[in-house]
């Protein structure tokens, strides 16, 4: 067998094998994680009876652990639990109480609840032929419950959370966010006094509709979160990840 003939099959093996590792490599299925865990830091405040207009009054901490299911690129579901601090007085406050009390309370709050989020851009580092971005704003709505511990007064109330975010994919399997959310709370008995028996429930005695004369609370909120939970998908497949 002469060395031409060896050196042409040498060569015909190398590219046969070097083309059938780029299809590999083509065909391989690119890491997509569908789950995120982590944590966030807050500030809270609130808005009802002792603070009925101002934004940011009375800024207290916050802190909780979230948990996300992304179901594609647009769309994903969130659980947290968290806890904030709350608190308002009347001193200062342009308007007065009949019998104009002077009254000032503070409290702490946990929740528990559930948000959908929907994604303005398709969101992910990954899949660039889907025109997706590490980048995206979104807007959320959800349901929580909400408890205050108190002496004699603890406070229960389901609460809708409303709000806007936005994420970035900081690096592979690494998101940052920032978010914020009013909090709807169906209850108007969460100022308890310093004295931790009086409530200022319905001050002006004009009662109130399920959404009219209730507390607020807000929270703005900045997550750091880590992908896991690996997505088996066909990944030429737009619509099974879109």
């Amino acid at each position: 067998m002469s060395s031409v003939f060896i050196r042409q099959w040498f060569i015909i093996l190398v590219f046969s094998n070097l083309f059938l590792f780029i299809r590999a490599q083509n065909q391989a299925p690119v890491p997509e994680y569908k789950f995120e865990i982590g944590g966030m830091a807050a500030s809270s405040f609130y808005m009802g009876d002792v603070n009925k207009t101002t934004l940011f009054r009375n800024i207290n901490p916050g802190a909780g652990l979230v948990f996300r299911y992304n179901a594609n690129f647009r769309i994903a579901f969130k659980a947290g639990l968290s806890w904030a601090r709350v608190s308002g007085s009347t001193s200062g406050m342009e308007n007065s109480f009949p019998d104009n009390p002077q009254v000032s309370f503070s409290r702490n709050l946990f929740e528990l609840g559930g948000q959908f989020e929907f994604n303005f851009f398709p969101y992910s580092d990954k899949f660039a032929y889907l025109n997706t971005k590490r980048f995206t704003p979104y807007m959320l709505i959800g349901i929580g419950m909400t408890a205050a511990p108190g002496s004699g007064n603890t406070f229960i109330s389901p609460n809708v959370p409303i709000g806007v975010g936005v994420k970035y994919k900081l690096r592979s399997r690494i998101n940052v966010g920032g978010e914020f959310t009013f909090r709807k709370l169906f209850s108007d008995g969460l100022e308890v006094t310093d004295d931790g028996n009086r409530i200022l429930d319905d001050p002006y005695g004009i009662g109130g509709s399920v959404f009219k004369n209730k507390d607020w609370y807000s929270l703005l909120m900045i997550s750091v979160t880590y992908d896991f939970g690996y997505r088996n998908c066909n990944c030429n497949n737009a619509s099974s990840i879109y």
